[in-house]
């Protein structure tokens, strides 16, 4: 290499530097002056400096680390794996890489109205000279590779396309290529995946099945045939929909970004090609690795001999994954039910438990109602004891017979005894009523007169009488809400019934 057309010294490099880089200029077809600084920030990580270039996404840039003279641990790369292959071997599997394209919220950066009315002719100008230049190396192939040796960097067959694809998400990608390749070949029966490669890619792994990954080259001369000749014939068709095989199938255009990146990342730099993936880890501990590779077949039966004798290797390890794993669904749905048993059986206990609680809540709170009742009551009769006591006290006492404007009254009280009363002049309707209902008292003051102080009335008592008075002949009741006097209500005589009051409810 000459370093006079780099800015540095390409002989200066370390051999598994060189190597990067030749795996970075492959990939990217950038010179050596635009591919060495973003390797060094990358610190020579192949895979990574790709990712950066293709995505335009920055990634943090790692600190300066000075490798040491003799590297204790292998570094893998992009294409080769472990570099270290002459003091270590090189592992019985290449790692299958998970490639994520665009994001679907991402939005690609647009610029200025005015930035862009002044660069569209130049735009123009380079697309009709870009156009111009690949009619004129497709007539003449050796002038590619003439530019190439000049250019300093070794020749692939893998170049994007130079039209105009507007950048999508992921899954609108895959969609716009299953619209074109139906497009272009009609309605086929094969299992395509409408879905990104991430998306795939997990699928297969989280169910422990084949991934088989085929990036086309719409510019390759060979792509139509394979497509027609092999992908879709009736071996193949046969084979990709046999669900004994579980093979998911991922196509896409190496004209858009993402499957550009599965095929730079998958080291696949012939076309057209096929790269078989599958989970050969455990159910614990899954790995991605590519277990088979079939360049540029010539025919459907030497593809399908391929993955069928990948199949026949990797197959009863996928089972036992698969196995395993619908064994832990099984363990972990059977768990589930139990703990649903549980919290079922759990939730009736409570049920059970707050019903008890409820019922001997509700049962202490009705004992404790009859208990209050009960003391209420006893209350009520010992205050209607002492308010009979005190009111039979302060009764008038009657006249003397022959009292002028006195009132004589027969009555017949409520236990059927007929007693007469006189009332003085001054005496209220209440007072008679107060006879009535105090009797037995005013017959035991008046038989065992007492010297003791004088009863009073009992603090909070308001007494109701149970009764009325009522003249039989006229029928006339003399109720106590009309108030007045005895002589005034009742006249010289009066004849009286105490009839008991029924209280409603």
């Amino acid at each position: 290499m000459d370093s006079s057309e780099t800015e540095v010294d390409v002989g200066q490099l370390t051999e598994d530097q060189q190597s990067a880089l030749d795996q970075f200029t492959a990939v990217t077809a950038q010179d050596f002056a635009a591919a060495i600084p973003l390797l060094r920030k990358c610190q020579w990580n192949v895979q990574i400096a790709i990712a950066r270039f293709f995505d335009g996404e920055p990634e943090p840039e790692p600190e300066p680390v000075a490798p040491p003279p003799q590297p204790s641990r292998r570094q893998e790369t992009l294409a080769h794996g472990f570099n270290d292959v002459r003091h270590r071997p090189r592992p019985r599997l290449e790692p299958a890489p998970r490639v994520v394209g665009q994001p679907e919220n991402h939005m690609s950066p647009r610029p200025p109205l005015l930035l862009s009315a002044i660069l569209t002719p130049f735009n123009i100008a380079l697309g009709l000279v870009s156009r111009l230049f690949g009619i004129f190396t497709y007539f003449f192939p050796p002038l590619a590779n003439v530019l190439a040796q000049l250019a300093r960097r070794p020749p692939s067959t893998l170049h994007r396309s130079t039209s105009r694809r507007n950048p999508l998400s992921p899954y609108e990608t895959a969609v716009r290529f299953q619209r074109e390749f139906t497009q272009a070949y009609g309605e086929h029966p094969l299992p395509l995946m409408e879905c990104s490669y991430a998306r795939a890619y997990d699928m297969a792994k989280a169910d422990f099945k084949f991934l088989l990954v085929i990036p086309l080259s719409p510019e390759h001369a060979d792509t139509d045939g394979f497509v027609r000749s092999i992908l879709l014939s009736e071996a193949t068709v046969d084979f990709l929909t046999n669900a004994d095989n579980n093979v998911y199938l991922w196509v896409g255009s190496v004209a858009d970004s993402e499957p550009y990146q599965v095929a730079s990342v998958l080291t696949i730099t012939e076309f057209p090609s096929a790269v078989l993936i599958a989970n050969t880890g455990s159910s614990s501990s899954p790995s991605m690795s590519v277990v088979a590779r079939v360049l540029r077949p010539r025919t459907a039966q030497e593809l399908v001999r391929t993955l069928q004798a990948a199949e026949t290797q990797h197959a009863d390890t996928l089972a036992q994954s698969r196995a395993s794993r619908s064994e832990q669904q099984a363990t972990r749905t059977l768990r589930d039910e139990q703990n649903s048993a549980y919290e079922r059986s759990l939730a009736a206990d409570r049920e059970k438990a707050r019903a008890k609680r409820a019922a001997e809540e509700e049962k202490r709170q009705q004992l404790q109602a009859e208990q209050t009742a009960k003391q209420r009551a006893e209350q009520h009769a010992r205050d209607f004891a002492a308010w009979k006591a005190w009111r039979a006290s302060v009764l008038p006492l009657e006249p003397p017979q022959g009292t002028k404007d006195s009132v004589r009254t027969s009555i017949r009280l409520l236990d059927g005894e007929k007693v007469t009363r006189r009332f003085g002049a001054e005496a209220s309707l209440e007072d008679v009523y107060a006879f009535v209902e105090c009797f037995q008292e005013v017959q035991q003051q008046h038989d065992e007169p007492s010297n003791e102080k004088p009863i009073t009335k009992p603090d909070g008592f308001r007494h109701r009488y149970g009764f009325q008075l009522v003249s039989p002949m006229p029928r006339e009741v003399y109720d106590l809400a009309s108030g007045g006097t005895a002589a005034s209500r009742l006249g010289r005589s009066a004849n009286l019934i105490a009839e008991r009051i029924e209280e409603e409810d």
